[in-house]
C-alpha cells in the first residue's frame, strides 16, 4: 500500500458557549484541520487536530504548511506501522508536533482499515467497555457554574473541571470550588483549572481556603516547580496539562511529587503513536490519565476515544468527548455521551466516517 494524496480542509468550530480561562484566555471559535490520507487501494485515514490560540505552542494556521514540508515524505510511503514513518518524519521536520498529530492519526486510521480492525485492538487491545468522561464548566459567575455542574449531574456526569481565574479574583475562586462542591455533593471528582494562569501565592491562597474540600487542582502555574511548591502548601492532589507534553516533562512531574493526575493530549505529544508510549508511561508510575486532546469535533475525538478503551481502568481517570462542545459535526456516527460515559467505535480503524456535504472541497490537494 502506497500514500497517493494528502486533502487538507480548515473548518471553523464554534463552541456552544464561551469558555473563559485565567490570563484572559477564552475558547469560543477555533480552526480545526482535517487530514485525508488516499491510498493506491482505495482506502482512506482520516485525522485531526485543532488548536486553541494562546494556550500551547501550536499555530492552526501552520498545520497545512508544516504538512505541506512533510509531503515528499509522505507521498509514495507505506502507511502501515505509523510510528516508522512518523520517525522519518521527525527527522524531515523537527518539531511541529501539533501537525504531526493530525498525519499520525490518519496513518493509524489506515493501519486499523488495512487490518480490518479497530484501533482500540491494535492500541493495546480493549481494557475497558466504556469510559467515564468529565464536564468542563467554564469560568463565570460561582452560582451560575454551581448551575451547569448539577445539570451536567442530572445528565449522568460525574467528574467536573471547573474553570478558575478569569477575572483574577482568587476569592471568586474560592466560591467557584466551594459552590460546585456543595452543589454535586459528595462522591463526583471536582478540580479546578488555572490552565498556567495563577502565580503561586494566588494559587496556594485558594488552595489552603479550600483544603477542606474534597477538590483537586489541575495546572495552576506556568511551571512544574511552581505546581511543585502549590502541592506542597495546600497538600490538594495536582493535575498536569500544559507542562506535560512528552517524557521528560512526565518523569519531572512525577519525580517531583505534583502529578497526581495529568492530561494526556493527542496534539502535545504529537499524535497516537507518542501519547500511546506516554500512557504506557503513566501506568507505570501508577498516575492517572485523562486522555483527550485540545479541541476538535468527531475525527480527533474516536481517536482518543480508542486509546481510552485500550488504557487499563487503574490508570483511566477519564477522558472527553470534544465533539460534544462544538458544531459542526463532522462524521454523524462518531459516539455521544451516554449518562456520563462514551464507548469507542466498532468498526475498522477509527471507525466513523466523515459527511462529505459537510467537508465539501478540501482547501488544499497534494499528490
Amino acid at each position: 500500500m502506497k500514500l497517493t494524496r494528502i486533502s487538507l480542509w480548515q473548518v471553523l468550530l464554534t463552541a456552544h458557549e464561551t469558555y473563559y480561562m485565567a490570563d484572559g484566555k477564552t475558547c469560543d471559535e477555533t480552526i480545526s484541520v482535517i487530514v485525508r490520507l488516499d491510498t493506491n487501494t482505495g482506502l482512506q485515514g482520516w485525522g485531526e487536530v485543532c488548536s486553541i490560540p494562546h494556550y500551547l505552542p501550536a499555530y492552526a494556521q501552520g498545520v497545512i504548511p508544516a504538512i505541506t514540508e512533510m509531503a515528499p515524505v509522505l507521498l509514495g510511503a507505506d502507511p502501515v506501522g505509523p510510528e516508522t514513518l512518523m520517525e522519518r518524519l521527525d527527522h524531515h521536520l523537527q518539531g511541529h508536533v501539533y501537525a504531526k498529530s493530525a498525519l499520525d492519526i490518519a496513518l493509524w486510521d489506515l493501519t486499523g482499515k488495512a487490518a480490518n480492525l479497530p484501533l482500540y485492538t491494535l492500541l493495546g487491545g480493549r481494557a475497558v467497555a466504556d469510559m467515564p468522561l468529565y464536564h468542563s464548566i467554564t469560568c463565570v459567575t460561582p452560582d451560575e457554574m454551581a448551575r451547569m455542574a448539577k445539570d451536567a449531574q442530572v445528565q449522568g456526569m460525574r467528574q467536573f473541571q471547573v474553570k478558575l481565574g478569569a477575572d483574577d479574583d482568587w476569592q471568586a475562586d474560592v466560591a467557584r470550588l466551594t459552590k460546585v462542591r456543595e452543589a454535586l455533593g459528595p462522591g463526583p471528582l471536582v478540580y479546578g483549572d488555572w490552565n498556567c494562569g495563577a502565580d503561586r501565592l494566588t494559587a496556594t491562597r485558594v488552595g489552603r481556603a479550600v483544603a477542606h474540600l474534597d477538590v483537586m487542582l489541575e495546572q495552576p502555574c506556568a511551571t512544574i516547580d511552581e505546581c511543585a511548591a502549590v502541592r506542597a502548601a495546600t497538600g490538594l492532589p495536582v493535575k498536569l496539562d500544559e507542562n506535560a507534553f512528552d517524557i521528560p516533562t512526565l518523569l519531572e512531574g512525577h519525580a517531583k511529587g505534583c502529578m497526581d493526575a495529568v492530561a494526556l493530549k493527542l496534539s502535545k505529544f504529537g499524535g497516537l503513536s507518542a501519547t500511546r508510549r506516554a500512557r504506557d508511561l503513566c501506568l507505570t508510575l501508577g498516575t492517572q490519565m485523562c486522555v483527550e486532546c485540545t479541541w476538535g469535533s468527531d475525527i480527533v475525538t474516536a481517536a482518543i476515544l480508542h486509546l481510552a478503551a485500550a488504557t487499563p481502568a487503574r490508570g483511566l481517570m477519564n477522558t472527553c468527548d470534544l465533539n460534544h462542545y462544538v458544531t459542526p459535526h463532522l462524521a454523524p456516527d462518531c459516539p455521544t455521551r451516554q449518562i456520563g460515559r462514551i464507548a469507542p467505535p466498532d468498526g475498522p480503524g477509527l471507525g466513523i466516517t466523515p459527511d462529505p456535504d459537510i467537508l465539501r472541497q478540501p482547501d488544499l490537494v497534494l499528490d
